[in-house]
């Protein structure tokens, strides 16, 4: 996900460069515009529909607990399908060949994870929030509060940078290059995101990423048996031909061409694909979506539904970034975006032809569906940051367990608003940044701070509050105070967040390698460390619950 946020420069020479130049594109921009309409307005009617039927806090937060393992299983795939993955692993993959398709296998290996230590146990032990499984057998307002802290950073930062990248792709497509215009298509997503939310709420949600995956996996399918079409279904002749094309020969396709030039690179990967592969499991607006069936089995085959769906995707996309590499100059691809974020729509156009009507046509189609897949997540992150804020921290903390439910409503409601307005300021702010770190933050904080505290809350007897907030404080703090010292955000001319200064002291762009083994060591020593006694009734009670089901909501 990471790779896919860059800042794109001015519009590229190119094929898409040439569409969408201003003067040459204006035939084809009422067709973009038009389709973009359509894929909102749609988007919103589900959204109006799902919220006249949300009626309490069951229903705003958990969906009431309604939808089937096949449904759930779709949204969770159309939440964690970001456009992130759908535009930057074809990128990376046309770029950089067999190093960008590990992407795409960290990504999926991640749900082995959730499947095998997470789905189950976290449905049958909380309610609506990941501070309600933390605070089953703890203090309930310290670990509230932190719990509530680390959902809002990692869900920040992740709508920051699907923002941005909102931005990137529709300022592209429409041929806008002004600053208000960047800023005000950075508004648009944040308003929707709100509607989304406050309207729709969880049920209004996760249709909306139900249609958005459907949406996501047919484009993506027909690109995919277009490119093999144009290779007469030869895998061989098309990585052939993409490793030509590349310039790069054999090495195209072999490990090593972005990762392998140094120690520290390879070490980097290494990080990087322990913050994807563990992050994954500790994503607040992820972990929400196994509250929203009737049964910890239903959240099981959820997850397996969203196994086959995700993996189903990650292998188009080497269709997709290998037809990319083979059919597109890398110079072409570079130009229009040095991260190679406008691959599959550059490939969508060469697809059906560059100066003709069906090569806008399944342009604009291919980015509506990545537009709509943006909407569909940042109304999931924001529904799992303003749900922790109103359940943990206003509800529990502020007005200690006695809010009614119209009040904690209103209050996610009003966070609602209130983190789309951070993000839409955050996001305008970065709209000509590189972001990739931001991504990058999520994940690093969500395994280094939410997964070792969850894990060790539902199987480990010992543990306890302090350890419980030294493991998410230390993870969250590790993680950022990384992040923010390396070349992610100076040092690097080309792709850092601020170009012109260089404070950065730590070498990797990915603080996972350190941060996550941080994470969990601090979980075992505060909790030494604590002169509490560890409520073993209440791990035993929480034990039974987590496994069987009894009990759970």
């Amino acid at each position: 996900m990471s790779i896919a946020q860059q800042s794109v420069p001015a519009v590229g020479e190119g094929g898409l460069g040439r569409l969408l130049a201003a003067g040459e594109a204006s035939e084809h921009r009422p067709l973009i515009i038009t389709l973009f309409a359509v894929f909102v307005a749609a988007t919103l009617v589900i959204t109006v529909w799902a919220g006249r039927q949300t009626k309490n806090a069951a229903d705003f937060y958990a969906g009431g607990r309604q939808f089937t393992a096949f449904q759930n299983g779709l949204a969770v795939s159309g939440d964690y399908m970001s456009a992130a993955s759908f535009l930057g692993i074809a990128g990376a993959i046309a770029l950089f060949g067999y190093d960008g398709f590990l992407y795409s296998i960290g990504f999926l290996v991640a749900w082995l994870v959730a499947l095998l230590l997470v789905a189950e146990p976290l449905r049958n032990s909380g309610r609506y929030t990941m501070g309600d499984v933390l605070a089953y057998r703890m203090r309930q307002r310290p670990v509230r509060t932190a719990a509530g802290t680390s959902t809002i950073v990692v869900s920040i930062f992740y709508l920051l940078a699907q923002m941005a990248g909102a931005g990137v792709l529709v300022s592209l497509l429409l041929g806008i290059t002004s600053d208000g215009g960047k800023i005000g298509i950075v508004a648009l997503v944040g308003v929707l995101m709100i509607v989304y939310v406050t309207i729709g709420g969880m049920k209004g949600t996760t249709w909306v990423q139900m249609v958005k995956a459907v949406l996501l996996i047919a484009g993506a399918l027909l690109l995919t048996f277009l490119v093999m079409l144009k290779f007469n279904f030869n895998i061989s002749d098309l990585l052939g031909k993409a490793a030509e094309n590349s310039g790069k020969g054999t090495p195209f396709l072999e490990p090593g061409l972005k990762y392998g030039a140094t120690s520290t690179t390879k070490i980097d990967f290494i990080s990087l694909g322990m913050a994807l592969v563990l992050g994954t499991a500790g994503l607040p607006h992820i972990l929400i979506r196994f509250y929203t069936v009737p049964t910890a089995k239903t959240a099981r085959k959820s997850v397996n539904w969203a196994i086959g769906l995700i993996g189903a995707f990650y292998l188009m996309t080497l269709a997709l970034g290998f037809g990319a590499a083979a059919l597109i100059k890398p110079d072409e691809i570079i130009a229009s975006n040095p991260a190679g974020n406008t691959a599959a729509p550059l490939l969508a156009l060469h697809l059906g032809g560059v100066d003709s009507n069906w090569g806008a046509i399944l342009l604009a189609t291919i980015s509506a569906v990545a537009f709509a897949t943006i909407l569909a997540v940042v109304a999931g992150l924001t529904l799992a940051s303003s749900s922790s804020f109103a359940h943990d921290i206003y509800a529990n903390v502020i007005k200690k367990g006695q809010a009614t439910e119209k009040q904690e409503l209103n209050a996610a409601k009003y966070a609602t608003i209130a983190i789309g307005a951070v993000s839409i300021l955050l996001g305008a702010l970065a709209r000509d940044l590189n972001v990739a770190g931001l991504v990058a933050l999520a994940f690093a904080v969500a395994a280094s701070a939410n997964l070792p505290t969850i894990l060790y809350s539902l199987f480990w007897k010992r543990f306890t509050t302090q350890g419980a907030l030294w493991s998410i404080y230390g993870g969250l703090v590790t993680a950022v105070g990384l992040v923010l010292f390396s070349p992610v955000v100076s040092g690097n001319p080309k792709t850092s967040m601020f170009k012109g200064v260089d404070f950065h002291w730590f070498p990797l762009e990915n603080p996972g390698i350190i941060s996550i083994p941080v994470g969990f060591l601090l979980g075992v020593v505060g909790t030494y460390l604590s002169k509490e006694e560890p409520d073993t009734a209440k791990y035993a009670e929480l034990e039974v619950r987590s496994l069987t089901g009894t009990g759970a909501h």
